[in-house]
């Protein structure tokens, strides 16, 4: 091994022992979920998901010495060859991946499954950090930019092509990373209007919305300096408010012929959480039940009766977080937050300390996928959120994410190991 390229020295161990905890947390809450007080298993019952959970952090504990012992000018020299490799993996898994819950994007070996999906946002990562690291990269040509939404949009229309619709969204949070270097902010805004106007769409009339598009145009252009009063930009501003209610019409069309069932009770759970509490809203009532139910302090590690009785579906993986909150209580819930606040926060101050822009670019994309992950997970358990299907990182159970996280981050920090050893030489 090279000397210059140290194994172990120069890793962030704040951010270590922050990933520490999270996944011996997540360990913990994925017992809790499927302790039952008549069988009363052990923690490394391996026939249980707990024990096979210890199996996934132990075989993640080698594949991060891997990670840390390769040489970092591999991550950065391979990026475009890994990226193409799990490309091919998600062609080959929608022929010959085993189908799961109604989607075909697992490859089964015996009792443990493994989805390509996971290590397709590690392989977009590097694949991202790699075309921008190129010199001349302009964020705001169009030029530019074709290339990256085809990096980001090919491994997400094959993801929803295996019916992963959760996974797909995912690659929305590389939008965090391009605004940081330089995507043009009418774009992100652009995004975050459709969707609020998607939702309004679904809650009011029509006539309601339009009505208060053309306000907004109004008072706009009333506020807008007089220099810019001009022919060309009343135009654009009304070419626009013509988009937008164009869009509007096309919501509800497009939520009743072309999302699936199961995608349309999701959003009809969103906007209306009352609807059918016994049928499709069973799942998010039940958990907004059981983290109420942990008041301020939690009913006790255990001792949750919404677990215990299985209320809640997916208690251990997607809506793990009804755990944390029934049995540990708001205090409990927020040292949680707080501790992926916490390890969002760490990733970005490195990220800003990197020298190299292969380095910030990767960890701004590391960054963002986390934020989205922990933002949609804890948000469609309260019901902010539409119901995806999307893991809380380290916490819910299962091998795949958890590798793929692990991985994830651990690139990162043996690239910023680098950073650091410049400066302690």
């Amino acid at each position: 091994m090279p000397r210059n390229d140290p194994f172990s020295q120069n890793i962030d161990l704040l951010t270590v022992a922050l990933y520490i905890g999270c996944v011996m947390m997540g360990w913990f809450n994925v017992y809790a979920a499927v302790y039952s007080p008549e069988d009363q298993t052990s923690l490394f019952d391996l026939s249980t998901n707990a024990g096979k959970q210890l199996m996934w952090i132990g075989t993640t504990v080698i594949l991060v010495i891997c990670v840390l012992a390769i040489h970092h000018k591999f991550y950065d020299s391979f990026a475009y060859i890994f990226y193409g490799f799990m490309i091919l993996m998600l062609l080959l898994v929608l022929v010959a991946g085993s189908n799961i819950n109604g989607s075909r994007s697992w490859f089964k070996f015996g009792a443990f499954s493994i989805q390509p999906a996971e290590f397709t946002k590690v392989a977009t990562s590097l694949a991202l950090a790699k075309y921008l690291d190129v010199p001349g990269i302009n964020l705001s040509r169009y030029k530019d930019l074709l290339p990256i939404a085809g990096i980001i949009g090919l491994p997400a229309l094959l993801i929803i092509a295996s019916n992963e619709t959760g996974s797909t969204l995912v690659f929305a949070a590389f939008v965090i990373m391009l605004y940081r270097e330089g995507l043009p902010g009418w774009i992100p805004a652009a995004g975050i209007a459709l969707a609020a106007l998607f939702v309004l769409a679904l809650v009011f009339p029509k006539l309601y919305i339009f009505f208060g598009l053309v306000a907004v145009a109004v008072a706009f252009a009333f506020l807008m300096p007089r220099y810019n009063r001009t022919t060309r930009n009343f135009i654009s501003m009304g070419v626009v408010i013509a988009g937008m209610m164009v869009f509007v019409t096309g919501v509800d069309f497009f939520v009743n012929n072309v999302l699936q069932k199961h995608q349309r009770n999701r959003i009809k759970v969103l906007v209306n959480p009352n609807i059918d509490p016994l049928g499709v809203g069973w799942n998010v009532t039940q958990a907004k039940i059981a983290i109420g139910s942990g008041r301020l302090q939690g009913k006790g590690f255990l001792e949750g009766t919404q677990t215990k009785f299985d209320f809640v579906p997916e208690q251990s993986t997607d809506f793990i977080f009804c755990t944390i909150g029934e049995e540990h209580g708001f205090i409990g819930s927020a040292v949680v937050i707080a501790l992926f606040l916490g390890l969002l926060s760490r990733i970005v101050i490195l990220a800003e300390k990197q020298r190299s822009k292969f380095n910030r670019v990767y960890g701004y994309c590391v960054a963002g996928i986390f934020f989205f992950h922990f933002m949609v997970n804890i948000g469609m358990t309260i019901g902010l959120m539409p119901v995806i299907g999307i893991p809380l990182p380290f916490f819910s159970y299962g091998g795949s994410s958890l590798w793929s996280f692990s991985i994830l981050l651990f690139i990162f920090l043996k690239l910023d190991s680098r950073r650091a050893g410049m400066f302690t030489r």
